[in-house]
């Protein structure tokens, strides 16, 4: 753990109720779910050592801190992109700090384009394993043997079987899939689209994968739920747009915030 995440943490600390047990980082469109925390603590990414700030506009930019449904959470209300810095390790003291508050699983969500018709714009798809198109990792220049961080169980057992069952109480419907990272920022083209589903993916993105990694490689459990915005480049012969994410990002965003509503009742109980 790094010492700006621990200066962070201990800043947090001072003004919040207790540790936190499940952080969070939120997708477009899923600001509305740190709304809902209660006796909520705002922390400005600005005002936190090492954080970033994305300069993505449906992105927020602070760390808010509080109860929900009972559980005590970190929730990251925005992140900060590869492509906007050039740089997989951006969200790598965002995460520390979640650890750092007490954390020991969290919970990932993005928006991203379906490649399957069965997962339409509005759906979400549980992710259970993903693909590294960019072939960037955020462990390169690390000068220590634990840079080999084993990916098999990379999206935790444990916690998609209990994410399946809070979808099933809140009677949203889970598709789960394959997730692949594509850099961005600009979309993918159809062939890329037709390799990638080839591969054995069943949704695409720019994000996600960095923060997966980082994350095991500190000890944290990980799960992550896409909300799907839209149909990859050539599957509806569509031009695909940042407005169209905007505008389709929050139908399966109330979704996916009645599931974690869900899951963290169960935790409560």
């Amino acid at each position: 753990m790094t010492g700006l995440a621990k200066d962070a943490a201990k800043r947090i600390l001072d003004k919040v109720d207790g540790p936190a047990r499940v952080g969070m980082v939120l997708g477009s469109g899923l600001g509305a779910l740190a709304d809902e925390v209660e006796n909520a603590q705002r922390f400005p990414y600005q005002s936190l050592p090492g954080f970033p700030v994305s300069s993505v506009s449906s992105h927020a930019s602070e760390l808010v801190v509080g109860s929900l449904m009972g559980v005590q959470v970190a929730i990251l209300a925005g992140r900060a992109h590869y492509y906007e810095h050039g740089d997989a390790t951006v969200m790598k003291q965002p995460l520390a700090t979640l650890k750092a508050l007490g954390c020991d699983q969290v919970l990932l969500t993005n928006a991203a384009g379906s490649l399957r018709e069965d997962i339409a714009p509005g759906e979400l798809m549980l992710i259970d394993d993903h693909i590294n198109w960019s072939g960037r990792s955020p462990l390169i220049g690390v000068e220590s043997d634990d840079r080999f961080v084993g990916l098999t169980e990379a999206y935790d057992a444990s916690i998609r079987a209990d994410l399946a069952k809070a979808a099933e109480a809140a009677d949203v419907a889970l598709k789960s899939g394959v997730y692949a990272w594509f850099s961005g920022p600009n979309f993918e083209t159809p062939a890329e689209i037709r390799a990638a589903r080839i591969l054995g993916a069943d949704a695409v993105g720019m994000s996600t994968v960095p923060e997966v990694i980082l994350a095991r490689w500190m000890g944290l459990r990980v799960a992550a739920i896409s909300t799907i915005t839209n149909f990859g480049a050539g599957m509806t012969g569509n031009e695909l747009s940042h407005e169209e994410t905007k505008e389709m990002g929050p139908v399966g965003a109330q979704k996916l915030i009645g599931v974690i509503r869900a899951y963290l009742k169960a935790m409560a109980d």
